[in-house]
């Protein structure tokens, strides 16, 4: 993969070698800067990114070791390599150890072996500019996950409390419905009996839930049809023991499952 803009940095004290080499590579496309020494070379990195270095290593003031040493340390991501005369083997073995030197190649030069040399560097760079892109990449979706998953926890966390606290609710609504001493009955619109409280059990023994209102001893005569309807409405109630004023209350507006509520006041007791 090649980089839409790819820059060259020549660094050599002879100025008729930089003069050659631009000759030679502008050909290739690269954004070529040059610099007369380790020096300037330094400058020119710290104003310019810079994809791949050619350096001298016989240099007066800054060695293209010591250069690419110090390049090497404040721009780590550049390929760096030497272009030299000085084809002594601790001179090499320097560039390669503290330089960290991509490639070594000496003066006089094959212009295609240079040309090719330059281009490999560069898709090099290009390689490991891919692979660090997709590193960041794995690294961001990894923090991503991280963090949905540590908002869905927080998610489930709070499902869990509120589950609790609608079982408290429910049991508490449940344990003061009981406790009404009125009989109060739920009925779908079917007219099946869906909940009922202590005091229905105590006045008409056959009401239970998942039986027809019609089917309770005693609630017969209760509306002749169901749902009636008004969505509130009374009605008098006669028994052997007692005489209620019933009243229903339609409820579930706008709900799937809708009923009413069968509320039964004992004859004399406004309501």
């Amino acid at each position: 993969m090649e980089q839409a803009s790819q820059t060259l940095l020549l660094v050599d004290d002879e100025a008729f070698i930089l003069t050659a080499l631009k000759r030679l590579l502008r050909r290739d496309g690269y954004h070529i800067l040059t610099a007369c020494g380790g020096q300037e070379g330094l400058q020119v990195l710290a104003q310019t990114p810079v994809d791949v270095i050619v350096s001298d290593q016989r240099m007066p003031g800054m060695t293209g070791v010591e250069f690419l040493r110090q390049a090497r340390t404040l721009h780590p991501k550049t390929i760096r390599m030497v272009l030299s005369g000085y084809t002594e083997l601790q001179s090499v073995t320097d560039a390669i150890n503290e330089g960290a030197v991509y490639k070594f190649m000496t003066k006089p030069w094959d212009d295609e072996h240079l040309r090719a040399n330059i281009a490999e560097a560069f898709r090099q760079k290009s390689l490991e500019d891919e692979n660090q892109r997709l590193h960041d990449e794995l690294e961001n979706a990894h923090a991503s996950l991280v963090q949905a998953h540590a908002q869905l926890a927080d998610l489930v966390r709070q499902q869990q409390q509120r589950l609790v606290q609608d079982e408290v609710a429910i049991g508490v609504s449940h344990e003061i419905f009981d406790a009404v001493a009125v009989p109060v009955m739920g009925v779908d619109d079917s007219g099946m009996l869906v909940l009922i409280n202590a005091a229905s059990q105590r006045f008409f023994t056959g009401a239970v839930p998942g039986i027809a209102l019609q089917e309770v001893a005693g609630l017969e005569q209760l509306f002749s049809g169901f749902p009636p309807a008004s969505k509130e409405v009374c009605q008098t109630l006669h028994t052997p023991d007692q005489d209620w004023t019933v009243r229903y209350t339609r409820v579930g507006h706008g709900a799937l499952g809708q009923g009413g509520l069968l509320t039964f006041i004992p004859a004399g007791v406004v309501p």
